[in-house]
């Protein structure tokens, strides 16, 4: 099953896309986001898409303060680009949940989001959300692309500047990549199950 995307009615604006992803009653399980005022609903992801993010999971609550989280249903929102992530894992401070009602955060608020593809939505995570979690400013955006055309491939980004971040490092699956501060944390990508 691939993604789907939900056009709103013509000359709806933030507050009518959130309004709408919040009150419709979408299918249990999928995975339901706002991307450059479009709201796609995804479909659960597969078993090794889930132990990656929990493997990862794990390895950031080893590393991260106690007045962070690591949340892996987090509504990251990018008003200024129509947009609205669900991230796989998002790292934020709690003070960001507690200062904010409703469903979701500002996506600046983030530390770090990961994101890991699925075949429908490699390019989604790619280009549209790294651009955005760019924009946002959020430090880091670890991408595990086990769909790259080049074979399976973790890659961090960092230092954003406008809507571009800086590459910091790319492996194969098999290598380990770091983390930088204030994580300080190496991921052994070897345990990742591929395909």
């Amino acid at each position: 099953m691939s993604a789907l995307s939900v056009e709103p009615e013509p000359g709806q604006g933030w507050d009518d896309l959130v309004r709408l992803w919040e009150e419709k009653d979408w299918p249990e399980g999928c995975k339901v986001e706002i991307i450059e005022g479009l709201i796609t609903v995804a479909p659960p992801p597969s078993n090794a898409h889930d132990d990656i993010a929990d493997t990862v999971h794990r390895l950031l609550y080893t590393v991260v303060p106690r007045d962070w989280g690591v949340y892996p249903t987090l509504g990251t929102a990018l008003p200024s680009r129509d947009s609205l992530y669900i991230p796989d894992l998002a790292v934020v401070p709690k003070a960001v949940l507690e200062s904010e009602g409703g469903n979701f955060v500002p996506a600046a608020g983030a530390e770090l989001v990961v994101e890991i593809t699925s075949k429908s939505n490699a390019g989604t995570d790619r280009i549209k959300k790294a651009a955005g979690c760019a924009q946002a400013g959020i430090p880091l955006y670890l991408l595990i692309d086990r769909w790259a055309p080049g074979g399976p491939t973790v890659t961090l980004y960092g230092e954003p500047n406008g809507d571009v971040y800086r590459l910091l490092r790319a492996v194969k699956f098999g290598e380990e990549i770091t983390l930088p501060d204030p994580f300080d944390l190496t991921v052994d990508t070897s345990v990742f199950p591929v395909g």
